[in-house]
């Protein structure tokens, strides 16, 4: 997309921060999901103008994925840390511990964004939902790899369906994001990341 002249082609600096404005706007998405939030909300949060907004960020589209990338960087740390854990049951509790404390983080809406933006896109934002989408499955692949890797090393039994553990996992955190979404305490949480570790496949 062009800029406007008048914020870029004559020279003139922004007068307003871009990382404070998409941090912003990460926070309306998160809260009400892409549809859910309008160009409206959107522009009172980041407190610029709907030309500043196409000019920093192009359309409410790209804002979306700039405001997906910042939630991964500043959320999903913990991701890579799960996947180093040396076993794979660890490798499931610090996926799921580090689930609930995103979903329940103070200050922060509750739930998983990517969830969220997922459940709610309809017909007109697929590509936001397929992008949201084919992130995830990045995340899964890495851990039907590392469950993989964890088979191959007798840490999880013979003939576990690594594939089939992996669903249970992303089951389990997609409820973990649904039920604070709904209200859920972390301590009501914990105790269901609790009851799905007692699951785990043991020798």
């Amino acid at each position: 997309m062009n800029k406007p002249e008048s914020l870029v082609s004559r020279g003139r600096p922004r007068e307003f921060c871009v990382d404070a404005a998409l941090a912003k706007a990460l926070r309306v998405f998160w809260s009400k999901g892409y549809e859910g939030a309008s160009l409206t909300d959107l522009t009172d949060a980041m407190g610029i103008t709907r030309p500043s907004l196409y000019a920093a960020f192009g359309n409410k589209e790209e804002l979306f994925r700039k405001a997906l990338d910042l939630y991964e960087q500043e959320k999903l740390t913990y991701v890579g840390a799960s996947l180093s854990k040396p076993t794979a049951r660890e490798v499931a509790e610090s996926f799921l511990r580090g689930s609930v404390d995103n979903a329940t983080s103070c200050n922060e809406p509750h739930g998983c964004m990517g969830v969220i933006a997922s459940m709610q896109c309809g017909a007109e934002a697929q590509g936001i939902r397929s992008e949201v989408l084919k992130r995830g499955k990045v995340v899964r692949q890495a851990i039907v790899d590392r469950f993989q890797l964890a088979l191959d090393q007798g840490d999880l039994p013979a003939g576990t369906d690594v594939e089939g553990l992996t669903s249970l996992l992303f089951a389990l955190i997609q409820g973990i994001s649904m039920q604070a979404g709904n209200g859920a305490t972390k301590e009501e949480l914990d105790r269901l990341v609790d009851t799905g570790l007692a699951m785990w496949p043991s020798k």
